[in-house]
């Protein structure tokens, strides 16, 4: 029941076989266990997205192709990445480097300007890399780009402190220990190695640096991460795989 839980959180994919009752069990006791399925359900987002890039690329040209592809996966993420995107920046900049203002204007959940800048750059990023992705390595980016980003989730909230008294954030950071912490990075690991070799292993090496020096920065002006700057470092995970495929294919490299 984890599983559906991580499904129904991170996703907008309908669980319909779920009666109510069930669901705000889920929501609760459920959820906690959910962490080590990220890279599961990122792997289920990425083989949508792989089939219907098939389908679109039957009839459409490639670039109206990546962009409904970007919007996809906006869609099947229900947004809430983004939405995390968006408030970290809002927080951060509006905050002026006090950890708890900038919190209560990220947990207020208002779009200020330099928030809706940074998404609308963010998102032409995604585009434009994802626009330049080689054909032939186009399926495994799609598979390769929401399951890092939910690995790079896991990694943030095991092994960085949580920012906030409650939450869901906190609920997650006591529900996992290291078996599932491992669970998560054997599945993700798996999946990089089968669809990218050493390119892959490199790809998720430079997502890890990047991790690690993004939370430590949150952390330093947070006091800690939310589930906010979680969702932050999934987008920045999922445009920097991207990025990392078209520096390793338009130099030649591996």
């Amino acid at each position: 029941m984890s599983f559906l839980a991580a499904i129904r959180f991170l996703t907008s994919i309908p669980v319909p076989w779920l009666q109510e009752h069930w669901q705000h069990k889920l929501s609760r006791e459920q959820f906690a266990r959910s962490l080590p399925y990220y890279p599961v359900v990122g792997l289920i987002v990425g083989l949508i997205l792989a089939g219907l890039s098939w389908l679109l690329a039957l009839f459409l040209p490639h670039a109206l192709v990546s962009g409904l592809l970007l919007a996809a996966l906006v869609g099947l993420s229900g947004g809430l990445h983004l939405d995390g995107f968006i408030d970290t920046v809002d927080g951060l900049a509006a905050g002026h480097s006090n950890a708890e203002r900038s919190k209560k204007i990220m947990h207020q959940g208002g779009v200020g300007a330099i928030g809706v800048v940074a998404v609308i750059v963010l998102l032409l990023v995604k585009y434009i890399a994802l626009n330049d992705v080689p054909e032939a390595s186009l399926m495994a980016v799609l598979v390769l780009v929401p399951v890092v980003g939910r690995w790079a989730m896991v990694y943030a909230v095991f092994f960085f402190p949580y920012g906030n008294p409650q939450g869901m954030g906190k609920e997650l950071k006591e529900g996992v220990g290291w078996w599932g912490f491992m669970a998560a990075t054997i599945v993700t690991l798996a999946v990089v190695i089968a669809l990218a070799q050493v390119a892959g292993l490199v790809i998720l090496a430079s997502v890890w640096l990047m991790i690690v020096a993004m939370a430590a920065f949150l952390k330093g002006k947070l006091g800690g991460l939310t589930g906010d700057t979680y969702g932050s470092i999934n987008e920045m995970a999922e445009v920097l795989v991207l990025i990392l495929v078209v520096l390793i294919s338009f130099n030649g490299w591996f």
